[in-house]
């Protein structure tokens, strides 16, 4: 999951430093220290997420999407314009941006893109724009970066009372974090052009996240305080809203067995992950942690698989019309 401040984690939650508490040893000799938990600042989920993307088919998930949808979408857009806009909400590094917009080169050869990002995460928008000083086949595309959250820039557009339309907004593994979901999701819409389309990636009903967060949730961490919501979730909202939409449900899996690893970095940092907590692993009460492990190797989370665990990622692309 795309799991960012708009992605998994959409806003990070602001650094919670609890007030440490004082505990007396089991020999009673001296006071010590235990470490509070606390959220996860911006940078340190940067490192949770990579440790994530590096152990999940995530990527190659939305790559097979693109091989077998994008196309047929792209085509559709732009009803003939001479120059296509498109916006991204939360594109966090940019990765799944320029493989969406070589795919949109290719339907429309010689078409201009204007291509908007709002994203939060100074470290992302940094990470992105080196991408694209990078790539040499970008030519015919602008880049503007709204280094805002997605609310952030409703209430800016709203304010200055800009009427931009787009041809294509896509909104990808980023409402978990937004406030008021069905608001975005409207406001959003109607950014669209005629025959423009929205697409929303998020995690499929299907998947192990939506287990844990509504049958495993007090195994969660205070700390972890997002909307828990799937695909049925946002089908739902597009349907009360009166919106037209098709589902695309792709597989993807990610291998969690270090999670279960003592002193394992990699699995302590997907913990961090899983949980939006710093050092979930040495902070959290062992009762917690004991639990959530066990809700983690639940058969309507995870699979088996050559002695490794995989928890279920998959994902579900919503393509809503305008």
């Amino acid at each position: 999951m795309e799991p960012a401040p708009e992605m998994k984690r959409n806003r990070f939650p602001s650094m919670n430093f609890e007030a440490e508490i004082l505990a007396a040893p089991h020999d009673n000799s001296e006071l010590y220290v235990v470490p509070s938990m606390r959220s996860l600042t911006a940078e340190e989920y940067v490192e949770a997420f990579k440790s994530f993307l590096d152990h999940s088919t995530e990527h190659q998930c939305m790559d097979e999407f693109n091989k077998e949808e994008m196309p047929r979408i792209m085509a559709g857009l732009g009803n003939g314009k001479s120059t296509i806009n498109v916006l991204g909400v939360g594109s966090g590094t940019g990765e799944q941006d320029l493989k969406m917009i070589r795919i949109l080169q290719a339907a429309h050869p010689g078409v201009l893109i204007n291509n908007e990002i709002v994203e939060p995460n100074p470290q992302h928008v940094a990470a992105y724009k080196e991408l694209v000083n990078q790539a040499p086949d970008l030519q015919g595309v602008s880049f503007i970066w709204h280094q805002l959250t997605s609310s952030e820039y409703e209430q800016q557009v709203k304010e200055k009372c800009i009427n931009k339309k787009f041809d294509f907004i896509h909104m990808i593994q980023m409402l978990y974090r937004v406030e008021d979901i069905p608001n975005i999701i409207k406001f959003f819409h109607s950014c669209l052009d005629h025959q423009g389309k929205l697409l929303i990636i998020i995690l499929a009903d299907s998947s192990g996240w939506a287990s844990l967060w509504k049958k495993y949730r007090h195994c969660l961490p205070s700390t972890d305080s997002g909307h828990y919501i799937t695909s049925d979730g946002i089908t739902a909202v597009l349907r009360r809203l009166g919106i037209q939409y098709r589902v695309h449900e792709f597989p993807s899996g990610w291998d969690i067995t270090e999670c279960f690893v003592e002193g394992d970095p990699a699995g302590g940092q997907m913990m961090d992950f899983l949980t939006g907590t710093k050092n979930f692993l040495g902070t959290a009460p062992p009762a917690l942690r004991r639990r959530l492990q066990e809700a983690l190797c639940q058969p309507e989370c995870s699979s088996k698989k050559d002695g490794r665990v995989i928890f279920c990622n998959n994902l579900s692309m919503i393509v809503v019309e305008s």
